[in-house]
């Protein structure tokens, strides 16, 4: 069932099929062999966060978009797919119930969750564009707090995400504060392909050129 977090921000539970993400995880491990590999992010302050990233089309890393990774070794990261970009049209269609021909996400962000990483409450505030921003799960379920746009505290919504499930936010939430404070190992399906952890791709309009 849809269900409506804040306005525009859905859930849409099981949206996609085991087909679909096992796809995904097959695809995921290839591009966490590069050109730019899967990495732990380091912060400007030092600290290093638990998850561990790749990227598509775009390299992030705290706070702004290169095409270049200079942070791990220079190199251009791989291209965002046309597939992934009509993955996300549908996506933002089965979300808010209209066409989304003009939606063009142009970089992914793949965060890989093992049993011990959490995501601090946090804007995804560094893309130009504020088009919405679609996450995918796949594999352990994860406790995700979707907050509000002025405060990393209350009043927040706490929602789990299971593996297949879609996650939309845009227009009066795009800047909402969210995060991952948990996840549950052990709650995935095998049939992903993924033995344990979750993977989380978020797709993104950066409005760079």
């Amino acid at each position: 069932m849809i269900r409506e977090i804040a306005p525009g921000a859905v859930h849409v539970p099981g949206w996609l099929t085991i087909d679909e993400q096992r796809h995904l995880v097959q695809a995921c491990r290839a591009w966490a062999t590069g050109p730019v590999p899967i990495r732990h992010t380091v912060l400007p302050r030092g600290g290093v966060m638990s998850v561990r990233t790749v990227c598509l089309g775009w390299h992030w890393q705290p706070y702004k978009y290169t095409r270049h990774a200079h942070d791990v070794n220079g190199r251009q990261v791989a291209d965002f797919p046309e597939w992934l970009g009509d993955l996300g049209r549908r996506a933002l269609e089965e979300a808010y119930g209209r066409p989304s021909e003009a939606y063009a996400p142009d970089t992914a962000l793949i965060n890989f969750y093992d049993g011990q990483a959490k995501m601090g409450m946090h804007q995804d505030k560094d893309e130009k564009s504020d088009a919405p921003v679609v996450s995918l799960s796949i594999g352990d379920t994860c406790l995700f707090r979707f907050g509000n746009t002025e405060t990393r505290g209350r009043p927040y919504t706490d929602v789990q995400l299971a593996s297949g499930d879609l996650f939309v936010f845009g227009g009066p939430s795009r800047f909402a504060y969210h995060g991952v404070p948990k996840v549950y190992p052990g709650t995935g399906d095998p049939a992903t392909g993924l033995a344990s952890g979750r993977l989380n791709l978020t797709l993104r309009v950066t409005g760079l050129a």
